[in-house]
């Protein structure tokens, strides 16, 4: 009977993990040639190439692809395995891994969560939110998320074919502080113009539409600051600092967590929001739940 070695599988699983074998070495505190060799000779057990180069960088094969699906559910069990004998924690429930966008407002992604959260078989949730979209979509074309929460689609460039379904769309709100909402409601859009602005980062898609609604109407606002984290946006605001763009949708929880008010509403600004999977027909629960209450009851 042939047995795999556990250690070149999981030098493996690192390298597809973080997308290079430098990454891996760091990680893993190797050399790049002692993970390359490693690499090399799970290759020889199988007797297929688990990598391609692609540009400068690395991509799995189709049986690399396979590997690294068991090798997620190998360690995967791993880790219970010790939770449980060790800890004596419950079996692991289903798994669902998300990459989430920091331009996406935490409001939003709460809401676009509960159904997974509420389902009668417990949800075991990843969420992961320390990477750029690219990042992201690399970790969704190897199987190591489920799922990645966007305001924007995966695009032409992206490393393998991806699927975009759209969760809803909203019109766009101007927040501020209840001082900010009572001076610039007045006169809105034109109260605007010289007000201190907190914009969104340059990777966010409302980023563009944004600054093209503020050209169209020869309005220009004074930027104070340039903002990745959705939830320091709003932090930013509450405290008297300046107003600033969101998604419609969220202006209950705006007001309700952070005190903020509306100071008007952009019905030619619409937001999108999306699911981008490997999936053109989705099966996991926990993903069909997120979509589906998103399209019938959040954005309806």
């Amino acid at each position: 009977m042939e047995w795999l070695n556990y250690h070149h599988l999981y030098y493996f699983w690192v390298v597809a993990r973080t997308g290079s074998v430098a990454a891996a070495g760091r990680e893993l505190r190797l050399t790049h040639p002692t993970v390359s060799a490693q690499i090399r000779q799970l290759e020889s057990v199988l007797g297929e190439r688990l990598f391609r180069r692609a540009g400068r960088g690395l991509a799995l094969t189709d049986v690399g692809h396979t590997a690294f699906r068991y090798a997620n559910d190998i360690f995967g069990l791993g880790r219970e395995f010790l939770d449980v004998v060790k800890r004596g924690a419950s079996p692991r429930s289903m798994r669902l891994a998300i990459g989430i966008t920091d331009v996406l407002p935490k409001s939003v992604v709460q809401r676009l969560l509960e159904p997974a959260l509420k389902m009668s078989d417990p949800m075991y949730l990843v969420c992961r939110e320390d990477r750029t979209l690219q990042d992201f979509l690399h970790e969704l074309s190897v199987h190591a998320l489920d799922l990645v929460l966007a305001d924007a689609p995966a695009g032409i460039g992206s490393p393998m074919k991806l699927f975009n379904h759209v969760l809803g769309e909203c019109e766009t709100t101007i927040f501020g502080s209840e001082r900010y909402a009572r001076m610039l409601r007045k006169g809105f859009p034109r109260s605007l113009d010289g007000q201190p602005f907190l914009t969104p980062g340059a990777n966010a898609a409302l980023r563009r539409g944004i600054e093209h609604w503020f050209d169209s109407l020869g309005i220009r606002p004074r930027i104070i600051a340039e903002v990745d984290d959705s939830c320091l946006l709003q932090v930013l605001a509450s405290g008297g600092h300046g107003v600033f763009a969101g998604p419609s949708v969220m202006e209950v929880d705006a007001r309700t967590q952070y005190g903020l008010r509306p100071v008007g509403r952009i019905a030619t600004l619409q937001q999108r929001f999306y699911a981008i999977s490997v999936e053109r027909k989705l099966r996991h629960p926990g993903v069909v739940a997120i979509c589906r209450v998103a399209r019938d009851a959040y954005f309806a």
